[in-house]
């Protein structure tokens, strides 16, 4: 006669079970909110403080990157910016794009993940979020000064030279964020992850074509605008293809004493939060 698993393990398949089962639920909207502006508040405060060391470093990235794109035959950026700019509308529209894009679909496509594909919310929102902490990484090791800096090479920015809405249009919005921040390029990284994820899981064909479209309108705006070289945009969508495979994995193939382990983290911290408001509640009881 089979013997039946011990206890222990059975309560171990049971718990990895359970949580294989929350991974396929989205989580609630509340604690995402709040994950979404803690996570974009700290990326855009970090990138802030990274510039602190001065920009030398950073110009003579940018002269590196340029030998080697020469090397490689990818420098393609100048002839692009060149030829934005003899089409001043195109440029002012690309400007406008690069400005706004960038935050309002990758933003659509995580509210519509969550709405309408909760099962695949949770492993994509933590790929993004990875590759985008790793960025962070590469901002701090390699400043890269973009090429709209780079007037000797004859790259010339479209803000400034139309006078056109922008990104960094005002001296105000440039001294907010950090500048140097090129590589790799997150424009590039996210209009990747948003592209792949209209065309793997969006169900009208007209929105899998402009899943595809996304990511290389948004290659060749960063590009012609002189905001990104070819390698650093390269990077930032190599990061998202590397991230999107570890997430997938540790959700997707994660081992089950794994799961239970970090199941039973979570309900620590719960129980942990439970007891804070508690405890705060009957200190405010009269």
């Amino acid at each position: 006669m089979a013997q039946s698993a011990p206890p222990a393990a059975r309560r171990s398949e049971a718990g990895a079970t359970g949580m294989r089962r929350r991974i396929i639920t989205a989580p609630p909207v509340w604690r995402e909110l709040l994950l979404v502006v803690l996570f974009y508040t700290g990326y855009t405060l970090t990138r802030i403080v990274l510039v602190q060391d001065g920009t030398g470093p950073a110009f003579a990235h940018a002269d590196e990157i340029l030998r080697a794109e020469r090397f490689l035959g990818l420098d393609f950026e100048l002839h692009l910016n060149q030829t934005l700019l003899t089409v001043p509308w195109l440029a002012r529209t690309a400007n406008v794009f690069y400005a706004t894009m960038h935050f309002i679909v990758t933003l659509a496509i995580v509210v519509w993940l969550y709405r309408y594909r909760p099962q695949h919310y949770r492993w994509l929102r933590t790929s993004i979020m990875i590759a985008t902490g790793v960025a962070l990484i590469g901002f701090w090791l390699y400043p890269l000064a973009p090429p709209r800096f780079l007037h000797s090479e004859g790259f010339v920015d479209p803000v400034t030279a139309l006078h056109s809405l922008g990104l960094y249009a005002s001296d105000a919005s440039g001294s907010l964020t950090n500048q140097y921040a090129a590589m790799p390029s997150m424009h590039a990284g996210w209009s990747l992850w948003c592209g792949l994820v209209l065309v793997r899981l969006a169900s009208q064909n007209w929105a899998k074509l402009l899943g595809a479209l996304y990511p290389a309108t948004t290659v060749i705006v960063i590009l012609s605008t002189a905001n990104h070289y070819v390698l650093d945009a390269l990077a930032g969508m190599a990061l998202i293809g590397g991230a999107l495979w570890v997430s997938w994995i540790l959700y997707t193939r994660c081992p089950a004493p794994l799961l239970l382990a970090r199941a039973r983290v979570m309900h620590r911290l719960h129980q942990r939060a439970g007891r804070r408001t508690d405890r705060s509640g009957a200190h405010s009881a009269p």
